[in-house]
């Protein structure tokens, strides 16, 4: 896989050539039906021209759709690109197998039509680097860095035998790999923000709360005093983009919400009055539709175990509660340390049938997605139109094989369903 990664990678430093695609059926990202069968033609990395009509594009590469559909690619709007191919063990000690792991996986991401990802804590840089500049082919990657922690807080996985760490002692392997970061003062947040904006994060992301996979974190307990979370806003406004904070509880994310923090990911421990209160200050929702396997994959009697028990009944309700009070909902999948878990990627996403029709889970992985992605602002790395197909949007397109609009599920079959992937103008795979 990693060959055919760099064969893909080389591929891609070429120009694009122009792309017609002739007799499609366009998903555009946005609404609920189908167009009548189209043309669509691809300038470079751009969607130049759709017409009912034939287009005349001298020189372009015709490539008939058969009356296929012609959708945006998908977007991922909760990844963690530098920690799926690796072992915990792995990620915080040997950094070269991680990043070639990673390196590997974020082609497998690609083939898996899904051409931008939201990396929400992991040192994805180096990878983003490399992927823009061809080395390798995968996602376009919007990353925020080090997940920026507290002691004992989601992302510290120190172990009691660890303890104390005399004030500014030797960083943890997690922390000098760039996973996450601990602070605990307002200065140390915005040390380690402008940190994160040094090395290119496209907005921040902090654990307002505790988390499942870290053994010291308890679920109940609101990591973040209200003036460190305001440090880190003040920065990321600073920088022209936002905050996104974990958090499962109402406390949590009322305090989230009151330092200014403009997206939360996850909230499944919240309370209807605080969901009421994500609608009405028109906060975004980042959540995930987390399947049973990454609960029951945990130890049971492990303390990480108990909290999944805990707040993986809260996750329908949720999806309920975001639908009721029209909260701005991204989606995402939030997989860790499992390339068996990453490859059910579209599955996860084709999950989304218990609340939502075929049509409003593609739009949110697709155009809505894309408005959350735009909120980085002056930091955003791939400025452009995203997740939408209309004239003057980058050209991310996937062919596919029926209507996913009629059959989620279609989405949940990459290998056989997608016969052309293309990201940025280029096309990485056709199977016609």
């Amino acid at each position: 896989m990693l060959a055919a990664a760099l064969v893909l990678g080389l591929c891609a430093t070429a120009a694009a050539d122009d792309v017609l695609f002739e007799n499609v059926r366009i998903f555009d990202g946005k609404g609920a039906a189908l167009s009548a069968p189209s043309n669509v033609l691809v300038e470079g990395n751009v969607i130049a021209r759709i017409s009912a009509s034939p287009i005349a594009a001298e020189g372009a590469r015709r490539i008939a759709g058969n009356g296929r559909t012609l959708m945006p690619g998908l977007i991922d709007a909760h990844w963690h690109a530098m920690l799926i191919a690796s072992t915990p063990a792995e990620a915080m000690g040997d950094v070269g197998f991680a990043n070639l792991a990673a390196g590997d996986e974020a082609t497998d991401t690609l083939m898996r039509g899904f051409t931008t990802v939201r990396d929400v804590g992991g040192p994805a840089f180096g990878l983003k680097r490399a992927i823009d500049q061809g080395i390798i082919a995968g996602p376009r990657i919007y990353p925020s860095g080090a997940m920026i922690t507290v002691t004992s807080g989601h992302g510290d996985f120190r172990q009691l035998s660890d303890l104390p760490r005399t004030i500014g002692g030797l960083f943890t392997p997690m922390e000098r790999n760039g996973g996450s970061i601990v602070v605990d003062s307002p200065d140390e947040v915005r040390l380690r923000a402008r940190e994160q904006f040094m090395q290119g994060a496209a907005l921040l992301k902090l654990t307002a709360g505790g988390g499942v996979s870290s053994p010291h974190s308890p679920l109940d307990v609101t990591t973040f005093t209200e003036p460190e979370l305001r440090a880190a806003v003040e920065i990321a406004e600073n920088w022209g983009t936002y905050v996104a904070a974990h958090a499962f509880t109402s406390d949590a994310i009322r305090k989230a919400i009151a330092a200014g923090v403009k997206c939360i990911e996850h909230g499944f421990l919240m309370d209807e009055a605080t969901a009421k209160l994500i609608a009405e200050k028109d906060i975004w929702l980042s959540l995930q539709p987390l399947p049973e396997l990454m609960r029951t994959g945990l130890q049971e009697g492990s303390v990480e175990r108990a909290k999944a028990d805990e707040v993986w009944p809260g996750i329908g309700r949720t999806y309920e509660l975001a639908k009721k009070y029209k909260i701005k909902t991204a989606w995402g999948t939030d997989v860790l340390f499992s390339r068996a878990l990453a490859k059910q990627q579209g599955a996860i996403l084709a999950s989304l049938a218990r609340w939502y029709t075929p049509a409003e889970a593609l739009v949110m992985a697709t155009g809505t997605n894309a408005e959350l992605l735009a909120l980085s602002g002056r930091r955003n790395p791939y400025p452009g139109k995203l997740g939408v197909i209309e004239e003057g949007a980058l050209a991310d397109l996937l062919l596919v094989e029926g209507n996913p609009l009629e059959n989620l599920d279609v989405v949940a079959d990459p290998a056989n369903n997608f016969k052309i992937i293309m990201k940025d103008g280029l096309i990485y795979k056709n199977t016609i």
